[in-house]
């Protein structure tokens, strides 16, 4: 399974307490669509989060692995779903990372949010105009406060799309194998008994 990355325009802010910086965002919206690369229309369902959170994820700047900001299981990063999503809370570290990113944020130069994924359910409605994915479910690996704000690695999501597809396809060729061979196996039955009352 191939990571995703998803970026999301949404005000950050930063709380500072004696000497202590949190920042807070979103780093997913539920049930807003987004045009990935034209090529197809992308939404979060509500719960997609909830099998992951607890999980060991990291906050990065930038998806720069060499940045971690934060970390649930040292209790520096906080996941939570709410009515809105993915709700996201950082304790900032006194790095220079992180004194940084709090000035950044203030001056408004960053002001978005990511989150890298795999997703591990989804589904695929292709009846529309444009295809339209909806995820139900992702294994969170990693959310990053980000300076540019926009869908990347659409190849990667193209690819996942054309993955759904084949699978679509596949199981569609079972399930005619399927009624083909209740078919064949019901002309077969009618057929034995049409010879034995002869």
């Amino acid at each position: 399974m191939t990571m995703e990355r998803r970026a999301l325009v949404r005000p950050l802010d930063v709380r500072e307490q004696d000497e202590h910086r949190t920042v807070a965002g979103y780093a997913a919206v539920f049930g807003a669509a987004a045009d990935i690369a034209g090529q197809f229309r992308e939404i979060v369902a509500p719960g997609a989060f909830s099998d992951t959170i607890s999980g060991d994820v990291r906050a990065l700047i930038d998806h720069d692995s060499g940045r971690v900001i934060g970390r649930t299981t040292a209790g520096t990063l906080r996941l939570a779903e709410d009515d809105v999503g993915l709700a996201v809370e950082i304790d900032l570290p006194d790095t220079q990372d992180g004194r940084d990113l709090a000035t950044l944020i203030a001056r408004g130069d960053i002001s978005g949010m990511s989150f890298g994924f795999v997703v591990t359910h989804q589904e695929w409605d292709e009846t529309g105009d444009m295809p339209t994915r909806t995820i139900l479910a992702v294994d969170l690996r990693e959310v990053s406060a980000v300076a540019f704000p926009a869908y990347d690695d659409t190849s990667i999501a193209l690819r996942s799309l054309e993955s759904a597809r084949r699978e679509k396809r596949r199981h569609n060729f079972r399930a005619a194998a399927n009624r083909v061979l209740a078919r064949k196996v019901s002309i077969d039955l009618r057929t034995r008994r049409l010879v034995s009352k002869a």
